[in-house]
């Protein structure tokens, strides 16, 4: 099992043990409330009992939704579940506005009645004082485990019970008010628990609506386009988009390369732009597209080769002019000896008009066929004596030609059903050109399929002298 999983497994019954202790707490908190409210008749404590078994089911609601989120990606949620986090903690929004509207409705008639009687005993005061310490607790307890795990949920209850803290604090100043002849105090205080409730409900609304719509972090976007930009080979960013989908963050990037590069080096940036983001911001996973252009640098033999290789045809001995003002391109292109000419012709027409919509119609392309034999011939070493007679005449040959192909070895002749297939070795001075070698070779070649009718290929592979 990879690490991934196993640390996945592990975020995962840490937020669902959480979840279930929050709402026993939650469920004991509520039931010491209620009495205390119904001993002492204050709106404060009632409303804080009321917002406690809120908690309990909102908490009962989280445990529910961290257990959905986890199911893995299916058919019809082919981006897995994450969002069932935020769509609790939208719900549980709305479970805090509703308490902090009745709440808001009874303060405002109490603070019109006279008839109202507040008794605050100690064993209030000593359930106010005990909810407080709990809940700094969970607050505390909960923050940091829903930014280990990215929890929504999780994140959403530690939001709300911070609020609980001022809520019973603002409770208690009510009953001190009432204990000391200011009855109006305790409806004071209710009104200072519905603001706080409804704060609270506004910072988790906000963040929900943000997950559920799939708003950027902030500040996230310009960070990884910035990493991105910075890796090698990367020419520009033209897109990022990102989205949060519970403890991860999943988008797309798309970035511009050299079109001249092979798709092995495309796919090489491309993995090293998802490790440079992945090491920064380990949430982040994205899809990346590349999205090849054209560079000033770029020269007119990469931009032929390029397009006949689009083509996947063969060309080479490409060779570039200027006459008059005008440049003039001619290149060698294999096609398969036994085609038609005509099908032939017609290739080698399609890639001069292609090259010419590159290059400009004022640029002259010509291009000259050569035949190209695929084939796979069978064949096996020929005779001691035709293998002996060809080496003394490669041997003689380039002698004969001078001292820039020297040392022959290596000779091997097979005998296929169409002739003789020869490959050797030579040395010759590392300090030629790639131009001089080539035609040594070609030269010698010659010579000796001249010699030896049945050949019908050599293969000269030159070495630099050591």
């Amino acid at each position: 099992m990879s690490d991934s999983v196993n640390v996945e497994k592990a975020d995962q019954r840490l937020k669902e043990g959480a979840a279930l202790a929050s709402i026993a707490v939650s469920a004991a908190m509520t039931i010491a409330k209620l009495i205390a409210g119904l001993l002492s008749g204050s709106l404060a404590v009632l409303s804080e009992a009321g917002h406690n078994l809120a908690d309990v089911a909102t908490t009962a609601l989280t445990y529910f939704a961290i257990r959905i989120a986890h199911k893995p990606a299916d058919d019809e949620h082919q981006y897995g579940h994450a969002k069932v986090e935020a769509l609790a903690a939208l719900i549980e929004t709305g479970f805090l506005f509703a308490l902090s509207a009745f709440i808001l409705v009874e303060a405002v008639r109490r603070l019109y009645s006279h008839d109202v009687e507040i008794r605050a005993g100690y064993i209030v005061f000593a359930v106010l004082m005990a909810s407080i310490v709990v809940d700094l607790i969970r607050w505390r307890s909960l923050s940091k485990i829903s930014k280990a795990t990215k929890s929504e949920a999780l994140a959403a209850d530690a939001l709300h019970f911070s609020s609980d803290i001022i809520a019973s604090l603002l409770a208690i100043g009510g009953l001190v008010a009432a204990r000391f002849g200011f009855p109006q105090g305790d409806a004071i205080a209710a009104l200072g628990v519905a603001a706080f409730v409804a704060v609270a409900g506004y910072k988790i609304g906000r963040r929900t609506i943000d997950t559920l719509v799939d708003a950027a972090p902030k500040g996230l976007t310009e960070k990884v386009w910035a990493i991105a930009a910075s890796v090698p080979g990367v020419i520009r960013i033209e897109k990022v988009r990102l989205r949060p989908a519970g403890p991860q963050v999943i988008g797309d990037i798309e970035i511009t390369v050299a079109r001249t590069l092979s798709l092995e080096t495309m796919a090489t940036i491309k993995a090293n732009v998802a490790a440079a983001i992945k090491a920064r911001h380990p949430e982040v996973a994205v899809t990346i597209s590349t999205q090849p252009i054209a560079i000033d640098s770029e020269t007119i033999i990469e931009r032929i080769l390029l397009i006949a290789a689009k083509r996947h045809l063969p060309v080479h001995h490409v060779t570039i002019q200027e006459i008059d003002g005008r440049a003039s391109i001619s290149f060698d292109v294999e096609l398969d000896g036994r085609m038609p000419h005509r099908n032939a012709h017609e290739i080698a027409s399609g890639l001069e008009n292609e090259i010419s919509k590159e290059l400009g119609s004022g640029i002259e392309v010509e291009s000259h066929i050569e035949p190209l034999e695929p084939r796979q011939l069978p064949g096996h070493d020929a005779e001691p004596k035709v293998r002996a007679d060809i080496e003394e005449a490669l041997i003689k040959k380039a002698h004969d030609q001078g001292a820039e192909l020297r040392d022959i070895h290596n000779v091997r002749v097979r005998r296929t059903p169409s002739g003789l297939v020869v490959n050797y070795h030579c040395r010759v001075d590392p300090a030629l050109s790639v131009d001089e070698v080539h035609d040594q070779v070609d030269a010698l070649e010659r010579k000796v399929r001249a010699a030896f009718k049945t050949i019908i290929r050599i293969v000269g592979h030159a070495e630099p002298a050591e």
